[in-house]
């Protein structure tokens, strides 16, 4: 099972294009797929002081992480779809990682620290108006090798797309091509 995790607020943006350019794919070659669209979905990425107090034991309140949580288990491969904002990830999708990879579903410290996830394939797919080298570094080491990688993320592939919404219209095409070889 393919799950794509979808972080971007505005359906008629790129983000979207690419979003249905593989959800299209998937569905013309029968790949079982399922999308978490963390806006649609009203997920809330900030901690409440309750949520904190569960955090160390793994636990959680909001139904949403729980519903996250299985459809990360039945998945092999998992594609993270986000603008670059601020050379980052936007606040949503970082609130998705904090709140849902708790400790004894991703990670366990039996021992020393242990990943508990096996998802043999991750894409990350970014858009972003700066070049792509203003932010290698934040997104290869920040992203995937210090958050991903450690809790069982496998084979971690990205793509971004750059001048994004100012840049040629024969660049979003060519990206959108790169897009449906890639995943």
């Amino acid at each position: 099972m393919v799950t794509i995790v979808f972080s971007h607020p505005w359906h008629g943006s790129f983000n979207k294009a690419i979003l249905d350019t593989i959800t299209e794919k998937y569905e013309q070659e029968n790949t079982a797929y399922q999308v978490i669209d963390l806006h649609k979905d009203n997920f809330n990425p900030v901690f409440t002081e309750e949520e904190l107090a569960l955090y160390s034991k793994g636990g959680y309140k909001d139904p949403l992480v729980g519903k996250y949580q299985e459809m990360i288990k039945k998945s092999d491969k998992m594609i993270f779809m986000f603008p670059n904002w601020w050379n980052t990830m936007p606040a949503i999708l970082k609130g998705f990682f904090d709140k849902v990879l708790l400790v004894n579903f991703s990670h366990n410290y039996v021992g020393g620290f242990n990943a508990l996830l096996d998802i043999k394939e991750t894409l990350l797919i970014t858009t972003s108006e700066s070049p792509t080298e203003a932010f290698r570094l934040a997104v290869e080491q920040h992203i995937i090798k210090d958050m991903l990688s450690p809790v069982g993320f496998k084979n971690i592939a990205w793509m971004n797309c750059e001048k994004t919404a100012h840049g040629p219209e024969e660049n979003r095409k060519q990206f959108l091509e790169k897009v449906k070889e890639t995943v």
